[in-house]
């Protein structure tokens, strides 16, 4: 059972690797860690990831927020390469991404920014991203924008 996770997981990693190689500048790539025994269990899903600033590897429970908004969406955007490409020839036209982007600095945000857009002009899917930051606003074109009111939502459509 370990072994199917694994080998689909190391392909999901590699996808993913492609998107994070381009949020961060060539600077983080995810490791499948080596599967260990210890303590009577038995895992091999771990993941670390390769700093290649300090070209050292590391947990990655020592990704800043930003780095780890970054390395969550480009494995999410591997499995959905996954799927797509491999597995099912089935095409995941819609992406949604809940927030997150406050986790970003500037220029993580431009990256970000970037990839999104180049998936939507490359491969023509529909992401969707929910955020209250001022920047995205401006960044993103076509927009559902929802505001509270006294009598409840109020939803008005942009189209830029």
């Amino acid at each position: 059972e370990i072994y199917v996770q694994r080998y689909y997981f190391e392909r999901v990693i590699r996808h993913a690797n492609r998107h994070l190689n381009e949020m961060t500048g060539d600077t983080l790539q995810l490791c499948l860690q080596e599967p260990e025994e210890s303590k009577g269990t038995y895992s091999g899903l771990d993941l670390s990831i390769l700093d290649r600033a300090t070209g050292k590897e590391r947990n990655v429970a020592t990704l800043s927020g930003g780095e780890s908004f970054m390395a969550s969406m480009s494995l999410a955007l591997g499995l959905s390469d996954l799927v797509s490409n491999e597995i099912s020839n089935v095409d995941l036209g819609i992406l949604f991404i809940d927030e997150g982007f406050g986790t970003l600095d500037e220029d993580s945000l431009q990256q970000v920014l970037g990839v999104l857009n180049e998936l939507t002009e490359q491969s023509g899917k529909l992401v969707n991203v929910i955020s209250h930051r001022p920047e995205l606003r401006e960044a993103i074109r076509n927009q559902i924008r929802v505001k509270k009111t006294d009598r409840g939502s109020e939803i008005t459509m942009q189209y830029r």
